[in-house]
Order: C-alpha cells, then structure tokens, then sequence
C-alpha cells in the first residue's frame, strides 16, 4: 500500500504560537531550515558553541545567537543541526543538563538516536523532519515558492502532540509544499547510511574511479575518459531523475540501450549484491556507526587519509582542467572548506 503523502492542509503552523524554537548550528541544513522557519514567521533563535565561525554569519541573518545550552533553555523545540559524530558530546555537555519537561528534540537524521550515542529522557518528544535534498536545495526551493519532499519520525511523543509538531516543522521549511511521508529512525537511518555507501556516494565515485582507469590504463586519453566516466554522467542521472530508469531509457540511443541491458548487469553483478547485503548488515548490526564513532573519536585518522588520497586521484587534475573549458559550470574550490556548525 503505498505510503500516505503529507501537504500543506495536513500542517499547521499554529504548533509553535507562542513557542521559541532554536536551531544547533547553522551549516548546510541548520541555516537552511532556520532561514525557512524565520520567513514562516516563526520565532527562531541560533545555538553556537564559543568561537564558532558561524555566529557572524547568523547575526547577519538577523537571528539572536546564543550558547548552546542558552539556547536549549530559552527553546521549545531544539533541532540538533550537528554532525552526527559531535552530537553525543554536545548532547552530554550543553543539551540534557538544560532539558526540561515538555521540549522537542528534532533531527535531521536518526543516527544518533538509532545508535544511542544520544539517549534522551522520556520526558520530551523526539521527532525527525528529513529534507531529500542538501541544504542549499530546501533554501532555493522555499524562496522560489516550492518545496523538497521531506520525511518525518516520532521516536517519543511525550506531549502526545509530537506529530504536529514534526509536521509544523516540515510545513515551515517548505517540506508539505512538495509532500511528507512518514517513516521510523530506524528505517529512515539504516536507508540513508546504505545510499550512501553503496549507490550515491561510496558505489558511484568507486565506479567512476574504476572505468577512468580502465581507459587510462588501456591507452586512452585520460581526457576522453574523464568525458565518458564522469563529465556524461550527470546527463544520464537528470534523465533518471526526471523520469526514471525506462524514461532515461527512452531518451537515449538503441546502442546505449543495448550496453545499459545487456553489459551493465555483467559489471554490477550477484557479487556487487552480496557486498551490499554486507554493507546493510554492518549498518543494521551497529557495526559500521560503532566504527565511525571510533573514528571520530580517535581523531579522523583514516577518514583524512582516504580523502587526500581520493584528492590525489587523476581524474581529479584532469576534470580541473576540463571544467575550466566550461564556462556554464560554477567553479568551486573544496580546498579546506569543511561543514559549518
């Protein structure tokens, strides 16, 4: 049965008369959805540890900024805007001690309330409002009258009213304009982290990776298979995007067609599935979050490593110099650019 698709009627924003509501950070999503609730006309106040480069930022907006534990104080409802890893720490530190009977908690991923590294009192909400699209994306689409197909969770509806409020929160940033649908922690966590790893992130810049040199090391010009491996690749993803696989199939060639039915089940084979299974078994088991928590904790050792190395990749080099013949396309440089919170 498919599942119930949320709008605008089914939101009121009512919720939060009278209510504050802050926002912890003010990265990609935390001045994305600040920004949205504020032109709302919703009161919204900023949380920022001591020194953050962000607070001029927010003071620009026009928000009050306050510590994190000020902020969680004065708020009804707290949308933890952090990177998943800080989040057990911040929650430690500033966010239970200010806790009080009656606030929500709200996430933009459940991972940390999955896998515990957050373990909140039974005496507040715990709800999820989760944009499909990166901060930029819900701020664009607000402004220009629309909205990003969002998800929400209740994990503990303490004031029995925990809904709404996840639903007001969606309608605010623009999320009901587009349409919600409801989901768990549970299954809105173990998803995302298995896209990420397996199709969006990990498997497509593996796949890149691996056809580039398979090219290059067959004496092909690194040039052409930056083209076909990579700079082709958003052509066909739109197509998808736009109308799905058959509709991605109808636009292109019959050759094409060919290739995509009868070679690519060859390379992404029974083999590939099985290392997926593995990979959703890690998530669901706890193991890859215990890993990564590890990780963070240990200093971000392997996780920088990894990343210059992928820096270091050829394709990178070329693809600088290729996108630099194309004047339509924004140049940006990641050089030393982190996630502000």
């Amino acid at each position: 049965m498919p599942a119930k698709v949320y709008t605008d009627k089914d939101a009121d924003l009512n919720a939060f008369k009278g209510k504050t509501l802050a926002v912890l950070g003010f990265g990609s999503q935390g001045h994305a959805h600040a920004l949205n609730l504020k032109e709302s006309g919703c009161k919204v106040i900023i949380g920022l540890y001591k020194g953050s480069k962000s607070i001029e930022a927010a003071k620009k907006k026009g928000f009050k900024v306050y510590s994190t534990a000020e902020a969680v104080q004065k708020a009804d409802v707290i949308f933890v805007a952090l990177p998943d890893t800080k989040q057990g720490d911040v929650f430690k530190n500033d966010i239970e001690p200010n806790l009080s009977k009656g606030k929500a908690l709200l996430f933009s991923h459940g991972f940390a309330i999955h896998f515990k590294t957050v373990v909140p009192p039974e005496n507040v909400d715990v709800i999820l409002v989760a944009p499909k699209g990166p901060g930029h994306i819900v701020r664009r689409q607000y402004t220009e009258g629309k909205g990003v197909p969002s998800l929400i969770a209740v994990y503990q509806n303490a004031s029995r009213k925990a809904k709404k409020i996840a639903l007001a929160w969606a309608k605010g940033i623009g999320g009901t304009r587009a349409g919600v649908i409801q989901t768990t922690f549970k299954e809105e966590t173990e998803t995302d982290l298995f896209g990420e790893q397996t199709v969006l992130c990990g498997g497509t810049s593996a796949l890149i990776q691996a056809g580039y040199e398979v090219l290059v090391e067959a004496g092909y010009q690194p040039e052409m298979a930056y083209f076909e491996c990579l700079h082709e690749l958003k052509l066909i993803v739109d197509l998808i995007n736009e109308s799905g696989i058959s509709g991605m199939l109808f636009s292109i060639s019959e050759t094409a067609k060919w290739g995509d039915v009868a070679i690519g089940p060859k390379i992404i084979d029974a083999g590939v599935k099985r290392r997926m299974k593995a990979a959703l078994k890690d998530i669901q088991s706890g193991k890859f979050a215990k890993g990564w928590v590890r990780e963070y904790q240990t200093g971000y050792k392997k996780y920088n490593s990894l990343l210059k190395a992928g820096e270091k990749h050829g394709i990178e080099k070329v693809g600088q110099r290729l996108r630099g013949l194309m004047p339509w396309m924004q140049k940006r440089s990641t050089k030393g650019v982190q996630a502000s919170y």
